[in-house]
């Protein structure tokens, strides 16, 4: 049996047979009416099977159906106010494609609820509540509208390797793997592939692909493998990619108001369009005003979560926090030229966490090999990198997005690991 409509294709007034194809939701057998609710990718359908009309094989089949079985079902279109979208399908044919063992892991239908843990561990069947598959509708309606925007801004899509020989950053929080007979590493980001591709002469690159790092964080926050939303961009200075950035993020809000408002529904997610230009303050003053309501930090201290907390309360909105000191951000950010002791970095910070960091890369030779040296790395180890500098490399700027940060903060969800279909994180591996 070949679908012919998903359950919103279908409208009460269609005259023609219709199949659908799903998986069974409800059953409830009131004894002379038997109602069967499908549920597809799109929705749900009402089947109603009257005692007295209906062949008495499709009811036999229908009564005794476990739920989540998958059926494709034929029949015609009843208008019916109470079923949803307004119709019902009295059926014709109804074939049982695949059966469902007794008892369910979890619940699908919401009425009975489910802790994360239970949920990851069968995320198939979690998937399958429209709570779950709402997160995810918005998730690719976010990656399509970054792809749009970048793609209309002159931006290439590039993809960069994920399996390297040397650290993006330095430090240790890398996977090893074995490579044959040499060690390697899981890519901590695209960083300086895309900085070769400023190089390159493609100008304007963007990708969208896994990040690894292997922290010991286990919060609400991290993840050891998330999705990075990168850009590197030729002739712009630091203010010019943020620019870029916040119009971006008011764009993707737009697109997800626009084309995911039933998505949104099922949320309970009011969206509120941030508003452009997103306010800036410097490092100096979030420092200043963690201090004022009583955190204990220096300058020069990176921020902490209790901080960046603080500091999203005072400031209720998307905010960029600028001109970052040289020494707390990589060897790659530019300093300043009267002010070397600050560079020309930036974070973009919801008021609940960082989504995005980024600067105004350093493209002179002699001063990236200082940079590595300074921040206690071995420039040798950076080779194929610095080549890329030794044959005209133009000024450029960048940044990355957390995906998965974007989209949590965006719908009010409290646990990144319920925006990402497989998480991986300091306990868990499988599924």
């Amino acid at each position: 049996m070949i679908r012919t409509h998903y359950s919103t294709q279908i409208t009460p007034d269609m005259k023609e047979s219709v199949t659908i194809c799903g998986w069974a939701h409800e059953i409830r057998d009131l004894g002379g009416i038997t109602f069967l609710v499908v549920r597809d990718r799109e929705g749900l359908v009402q089947v109603t099977l009257f005692k007295k009309t209906i062949d008495k094989n499709l009811l036999e089949i229908v009564r005794n159906l476990s739920r989540e079985s998958v059926v494709a079902i034929t029949g015609t279109i009843k208008k019916e106010a109470k079923a949803p979208n307004g119709y019902e399908v009295v059926p014709t044919e109804v074939k049982v494609l695949g059966k469902a063992d007794s008892p369910l892991p979890m619940d699908t239908t919401g009425k009975v609820d489910a802790d994360l843990d239970t949920r990851l561990d069968v995320r198939f069947m979690d998937v399958r509540r429209p709570y779950t598959q709402a997160i995810f509708r918005i998730r690719h309606l976010i990656l399509k509208s970054i792809r749009e925007y970048l793609d209309n801004d002159g931006f290439l899509e590039i993809t960069t390797p994920k399996v390297v020989a040397t650290a993006t950053e330095g430090g240790t929080a890398l996977f090893p793997i074995t490579y044959f007979e040499r060690e390697a590493f899981l890519n901590q980001s695209p960083q300086l592939f895309k900085q070769l591709m400023m190089s390159g002469g493609l100008d304007r690159v963007f990708e969208i692909g896994p990040i690894f790092r292997a922290e010991e964080h286990d919060t609400r926050k991290h993840l050891n493998e998330a999705t990075s939303i990168d850009i590197e961009a030729s002739f712009l200075n630091n203010e010019d990619v943020m620019v870029i950035l916040e119009n971006l993020v008011k764009y993707i809000y737009m697109k997800v108001q626009e084309k995911g408002a039933t998505y949104l529904k099922t949320l309970g997610v009011e969206l509120k369009i941030p508003e452009i230009p997103f306010k800036r303050i410097t490092y100096s003053e979030a420092i200043e005003i963690a201090r004022k309501n009583g955190e204990k930090i220096e300058w020069g201290d990176d921020l902490s979560t209790e901080s960046e907390h603080t500091i999203g309360k005072t400031i209720g909105e998307h905010y960029f926090i600028v001109d970052w000191p040289s020494k707390i951000k990589p060897f790659y950010a530019l300093p300043y030229e009267d002010k070397p002791e600050l560079c020309r970095a930036f974070d973009m910070m919801h008021p609940r966490m960082e989504l995005s960091s980024g600067a105004q890369r350093v493209h002179s030779y002699e001063m990236l090999r200082d940079r590595i040296e300074a921040q206690g790395l071995n420039p040798d180890g950076f080779e194929f990198y610095l080549k890329a500098f030794k044959y005209g490399m133009p000024p450029h700027s960048g940044w990355g997005v957390g995906a998965e940060r974007l989209l949590m903060t965006m719908l009010g969800i409290e646990n990144i690991r319920e925006v990402v279909l497989f998480p991986r994180d300091r306990k868990r591996l499988s599924p």
